[in-house]
């Protein structure tokens, strides 16, 4: 099964690369979007997944008789590409609102250099580092919002969930950005508040090394019981081959958190190596709202969505094409502002309950033209923006196994627990 997915995605990658360049506008589109997505770099595994969700809404909102265009760029899981990436989007491509980005250290300069000073929302997926509630550019401004929760509460459960499994001695191996640095710091507060001693912390670029032998040896040294691999595929696929290949597994484990939740790592280092080992991620809620948008994609693509952030993905796309529309049905002009001004009207309580896929869009578009109000629930959970423009979804415990899609959900912590 997978292997098919993994066929789509290298075909989406490829056409991705010629269309985002050359493609024509679509005519008749009342909004267009800027996608944000890594289709290379550490993160390329999960670029062409968010453009497979954003796909299918924008033909949900055809069907819908609410067009919508989603032009993407490649952030390359970088600051500097990401930016340059935005910009285009923002003054070539005249995008009013953005989605994305992946990465937080890539997320954080788009906000601060393109969509801060250029008022256009931004709404990201997949970037769960504290700094982004309290990003002082944006103070009094509200343009950065996001649909995934705040590693604030991750950390808190990936610390518990390390000395809950018996280790009390661990070494953090993680990505030097805002993401990486958040998750650590989380991570130590919440396993020293119960007793663990973090004796490593090493960092390591955001771009891939042809070999992490050296910090590999520093962590080691410390003899830690557990190593958390806090970071992303590109990086993670090259120093657990070496972990592995060292025998460093006789004397540590390993545990990952969702930048390390691969479906395609197992496949490179032997999925029976990794096989056992537990993480944690942002979760969905569960219920209607999430089983109509698997539906749905299923009926699109063949097979369930694999990926984390996928369904966050596809709840910005949907929260900003019903602003827009919150926009049209109230006579006002579709505006970048107004886009940003009906995000929490159409998002939040009070209103009917809407829910994915052309059912809901339609319906939505119902009462918003009637005057009524809106309560979207998204299939990562609810989209209730607070003042920060963030949401609250439970953390997934998750676990890698030996057969495919290599990946089994464990359960889902909804309550936050002390540090």
């Amino acid at each position: 099964m997978y292997k098919r997915f993994q066929s789509i995605l290298i075909l989406f990658v490829i056409i991705s690369m010629l269309v985002v360049a050359c493609a024509p506008r679509e005519e008749g589109a009342k909004v267009r979007m800027g996608g944000l997505i890594p289709l290379t770099g550490a993160l390329s595994e999960f670029g062409a997944s968010f453009r497979l969700t954003g796909d299918l809404a924008v033909e949900q909102f055809e069907e819908a008789g609410f067009p919508i265009e989603i032009r993407y760029g490649d952030t390359e899981t970088s600051a500097i590409p990401g930016v340059e990436a935005a910009r285009s989007l923002v003054e070539v491509e005249r995008a009013q609102v953005l989605i994305g980005a992946a990465a937080s250290g890539v997320t954080i300069p788009i906000a601060t250099s393109v969509s801060i000073p250029s008022q256009v929302a931004q709404i990201s997926n997949a970037s769960t580092s504290p700094l982004i509630s309290f990003l002082p550019e944006d103070e009094g401004r509200d343009f950065l919002f996001r649909t995934c929760p705040s590693d604030a509460l991750q950390g808190v459960i990936l610390g518990k969930l390390a000395y809950d499994e018996g280790y009390r001695r661990a070494a953090v191996f993680w990505v030097n950005n805002p993401y990486g640095e958040g998750l650590m710091t989380r991570f130590q507060e919440a396993f020293e508040f119960r007793g663990g001693e973090l004796v490593g912390s090493v960092p390591h670029d955001e771009t891939p090394a042809p070999t992490y032998v050296s910090e590999l040896r520093r962590i080691m040294d410390a003899n830690p019981d557990v190593v958390v691999a806090l970071g992303y595929p590109g990086q993670a696929t090259v120093y657990l081959k070496e972990f592995f290949e060292a025998g460093y597994n006789e004397t540590a484990d390993l545990l990952f958190v969702d930048g390390t939740k691969s479906v395609e790592m197992p496949a490179a280092l032997g999925a029976e190596n990794l096989a056992g080992y537990f993480g944690t991620a942002p979760g969905t809620v569960g219920g209607l709202a999430l089983e109509i948008f698997e539906r749905d994609y299923e009926a699109k693509y063949g097979d369930l969505p694999p990926l984390p952030f996928m369904s966050n993905f596809y709840d910005a796309v949907l929260v900003a094409g019903l602003a827009a529309a919150a926009c049209e049905a109230k006579g006002e002009e579709i505006t970048p502002i107004c886009i940003r001004d009906n995000l929490r009207f159409v998002a939040n309580p009070p209103g009917e309950e809407i829910y994915p896929g052309v059912d809901g869009i339609r319906r939505a578009i119902e009462l918003l033209e009637d005057g009524q109000d809106i309560n979207y629930e998204g299939a990562a959970g609810s989209v209730d923006f607070d003042e920060n423009g963030d949401v609250v979804t439970p953390i997934e415990v998750w676990r890698y196994t030996a057969q495919e899609p290599y990946i089994e959900s464990v359960r889902m912590e909804a309550d936050i627990p002390e540090r």
